[in-house]
């Protein structure tokens, strides 16, 4: 049997009331986009607390950020989404569970703190990572100006440390851009789950799945430009930051 390509598809009207075929997808995308960044935000600071702590001379301290890691790192993130959507809230007291399982966005949210928590152990890896892979002199050098242990941190290893990272950062920031999708499985109507929708009702399954790859393409080409961007103006000489994605397995 021949397929019937139709590209036309796109400007037709939607069953879900959104307009046009193309805007189904355009309303995917901002969900995506706004899953993504949330949940790198969140990643972002989670991974650079967590990462900071399993460099610190303290081992209680070490292994409790390890433990943190271990946990996040090694459960798929379908089951975490999972967790989090369907068995947190029949865990906590029912009026609780009850008011989290009506709120109109719950499938954002839970896909928001999923990819957070998840991604924050990876973030995680790569900040410590960055943190020992500078010279030792460093942290003497701060000790020797007087500066305490938090202040040396702050103001000299983790902005030598984030620019060493930076080629790893960007990977985990596609990755979360990619990793949203999984979210579909819980009701969130980002871009796979649209493009799904477009192709039960239209049958166009083809050009519904070729329009969300060129979109996610398109998308993580502009996050790769933009984070190189940031790289080249924040390198430091002397540092070959590719180096520092070893630390990333």
């Amino acid at each position: 049997m021949n397929y019937n390509w139709n590209w036309r598809i796109f400007w037709e009207a939607s069953p879900e009331g959104v307009g046009t075929y193309l805007d189904t997808l355009w309303w995917g995308l901002l969900w995506t986009l706004q899953t993504a960044l949330l949940a790198w935000v969140m990643a972002l600071v989670l991974g650079a607390i967590i990462g900071t702590l399993r460099t610190m001379p303290n081992k209680w301290v070490v292994r409790l950020a390890n433990a943190y890691v271990e946990l996040f790192r090694n459960i798929p993130l379908l089951v975490q989404m999972f967790l989090w959507y369907f068995v947190l809230p029949e865990l906590l007291p029912a009026s609780i569970g009850n008011w989290l399982k009506s709120l109109p966005n719950a499938a954002f949210v839970t896909a928001v703190l999923s990819l957070g928590f998840f991604t924050s152990a990876r973030v995680a890896v790569q900040v410590s990572a960055g943190i020992n892979s500078l010279p030792r002199g460093q942290t003497l050098a701060g000790t020797a100006l007087g500066l305490t242990l938090p202040q040396t941190y702050r103001y000299v290893l983790l902005p030598m440390a984030f620019r060493i990272v930076i080629p790893p950062l960007t990977n985990e920031f596609l990755n979360v851009i990619k990793n949203s999708a999984v979210a579909l499985t819980i009701g969130l109507m980002e871009l796979t789950a649209r493009a799904r929708s477009m192709s039960e009702f239209s049958f166009q399954v083809f050009e519904a799945f070729t329009a969300a790859t060129i979109i996610y393409i398109a998308v993580n080409v502009c996050v790769v430009f933009l984070m190189h961007r940031i790289e080249k103006r924040l390198a430091v000489p002397g540092f070959i930051t590719s180096a520092s994605s070893s630390g990333g397995h």
